[in-house]
């Protein structure tokens, strides 16, 4: 338990002195610096109901606000073909994006006319998956698919306000069944380490979802943000998370192999955390976050300000921070680490011969804890760090969130620092870099807002 503790205070420390973000105070826009294809991420953020737990930019779903949301998505997206992005992978999450299925296969099939899209991944309730919107989800192309279980246990469904009435677990098994082998890979987000999840549960969990032979299953711990997280569920036991993740890992055995720190496939296939898979991200729609050129950005987490930004042809960016290039590879080196391994020579093509040099202090340190091993110019996780590389990214998207929450509003979240060195992005679905805890912008510091949206007319469409 002490390189445990060790490992989270490392992460939490870096996290909260190097990573910030400024409101907006001059024009920032994201250009395409070469022709490569980027991933494309929208941000859906209507949901029927509000879980406690979810830390992610979500409001109630209102029909007739969210058709008007999907119509302005289109003219943000038709922005971004104007200033001369390239995407060839499309990631649609929430937020419950299949609140309206038809919408939301028009949407994609949107963007597949502005681009040869060859990977599209959408989030997915388990109660939304009807034949009928399987069909359409399937017609427009859906290739990947998240579904967001967290658990089949009615009582802990009931706790987490997950239980839209008797038997939710079962009807979420019955749906899983359903859409078995309809798609190329089916993904199922689990949680655990719940106040009150007893180990027979979890582990009922994992039989269940090896007896449905999904491809591919995600088991986050849950993760705290802000003191009302706290007053819901209390403070999460990282002892007890250790113990539950190996039981994971031994119940899922030799059938499921692991892609990230807590996500788990029969065979190789696209981590649920995208920017594990992808070195930069366009965000659209409210409160997404996008990473372009060395530069994390956020849109407005007000729909209605964000609608009436975009329907003015304005880019919708509230926050924006431009990273240093030793941010920029500490951050793809810690992306390349989150997905088990991570080869020197790429980081070297791209950043130069220097980066052994730089990141010696890194990578010492990971060796000596025992959660990663080298070979030649490969440095990957060893089967006793499995849990050291949880132990990192829970720290990492626990910071994200916190910063996310300030962006949204919540009172509970602390301000994003005016300055601090920079160590790299976080979570593009509405995620981001953490705030130093102790900085509270002024209208007179640098961090202070100073607009709200930038005028398209400021970075005019490529030739």
């Amino acid at each position: 338990m002490l390189i445990d503790s060790f490992l989270a205070a490392y992460m939490r420390r870096a996290v909260r002195r190097r990573m910030s973000m400024r409101w907006v105070e001059k024009p920032f826009c994201p250009r395409p610096e070469d022709a490569r294809e980027r991933l494309l991420y929208v941000h859906v953020p209507f949901c029927e109901s509000l879980c406690p737990y979810c830390t992610f930019h979500r409001v109630a779903f209102e029909p007739g606000l969210a058709a008007r949301y999907f119509t302005t998505l289109r003219r943000e997206i038709k922005i971004y073909k104007d200033l001369g992005f390239r995407f060839n992978g499309v990631y649609v999450g929430g937020g419950t994006p299949t609140v309206l299925p038809w919408q939301l296969a028009s949407l994609i099939g949107f963007i597949r006319d502005l681009w040869p899209i060859e990977r599209v991944s959408v989030e997915a309730h388990p109660r939304h998956l009807t034949a009928g919107t399987v069909a359409v989800l399937k017609d427009a192309g859906v290739e990947r698919l998240s579904v967001g279980v967290q658990t089949f246990d009615d009582g802990l469904l009931e706790k987490l306000s997950r239980h839209h009435g008797p038997g939710a677990g079962r009807q979420a098994r019955q749906r899983l069944q359903g859409v078995r082998g309809e798609f190329e890979t089916v993904n199922v987000d689990m949680i655990y380490n719940f106040p009150g999840q007893t180990t027979r549960q979890l582990l009922e969990d994992v039989r269940i979802l090896r007896e449905l032979d999904m491809d591919q299953v995600t088991f986050y711990p849950l993760m705290q943000a802000g003191r009302d997280f706290r007053r819901v569920f209390g403070k999460p036991s990282a002892r007890r998370e250790k113990k539950l993740h190996a039981e994971i890992v031994g119940a899922l055995g030799d059938s499921y192999k692991p892609v990230t720190g807590w996500c788990f496939a029969r065979r190789r296939g696209t981590p649920d955390e995208y920017i594990v898979a992808h070195d930069e991200y366009a965000g659209l729609g409210s409160g997404a976050f996008g990473y372009l050129n060395g530069a994390l950005y956020a849109n407005s987490f007000d729909v209605a300000r964000y609608m009436e930004a975009v329907t003015r042809a304005e880019l919708p960016i509230v926050a924006v921070r431009k990273f240093p290039e030793a941010a920029r590879l500490r951050y793809d080196f810690l992306m390349r680490l989150f997905g088990g391994c991570l080869d020197l020579s790429d980081l070297e093509s791209k950043y130069g011969a220097r980066c052994g040099r730089e990141l010696w202090k890194e990578l010492l340190f990971l060796r000596l804890v025992g959660v990663i091993s080298r070979r030649g110019s490969r440095y990957c996780l060893t089967p006793g760090g499995r849990y050291g590389l949880v132990i990192l990214m829970r720290e990492f998207f626990s910071g994200a969130n916190r910063l996310r929450a300030f962006l949204s509003g919540s009172p509970s979240a602390p301000a994003p620092a005016p300055a601090a060195a920079a160590a790299g992005p976080a979570h593009a679905a509405g995620g981001a870099a953490v705030p130093r805890e102790s900085a509270r912008p002024s209208v007179e510091e640098p961090g202070a807002p100073a607009s709200f949206a930038i005028r398209l007319a400021s970075c005019p469409p490529s030739a």
